[in-house]
């Protein structure tokens, strides 16, 4: 029986040892590195560094309805931080489609079709944006 538990304890800290150097030596791809830096950029961008320390509220209601968009540039609601990172996320789509129409040369179609999907985008986010910044100004 010992002989067994021996064989088992050596065979576990040999898969163990395989599995640390597998996990130590692996290489994580550029297109997997880009987006954790892209989505923490987007997340820094939207204020969520600022909704996890200052622990904001969700929204406000008021008799006339919800408030998710904080009426002053010293503070913001948590929705405030959603809508910012959601709309950063479609304008960042919208570039890369923007980006992609780029590579369909031989295709003209397909490449005049990706190029107004992204400006779209692009134009789409801006414009919200620019609003949500207008609304917080109270201009």
């Amino acid at each position: 029986m010992s002989k067994k538990v021996k064989k088992q304890v050596s065979s576990t800290s040999f898969s163990l040892s395989r599995l640390f150097d597998k996990i130590s030596t692996t290489k994580p791809s550029a297109l997997v590195i880009s987006i954790i830096v892209l989505a923490y950029a987007i997340f820094l961008f939207g204020g969520g560094l600022y909704t996890i320390t200052s622990k904001p509220l969700p929204a406000y209601y008021t008799s006339s309805g919800f408030i998710f968009i904080y009426p002053e540039l010293g503070g913001q609601f948590v929705s405030d931080s959603i809508i910012a990172v959601t709309l950063y996320a479609i304008g960042f789509v919208g570039l890369l489609a923007v980006y992609q129409s780029t590579k369909y040369a031989y295709k003209p179609r397909q490449a005049y079709m990706m190029l107004v999907i992204g400006v779209a985008l692009l134009l789409l986010a801006y414009i919200f944006l620019e609003d949500a910044i207008l609304i917080k100004t109270g201009s």
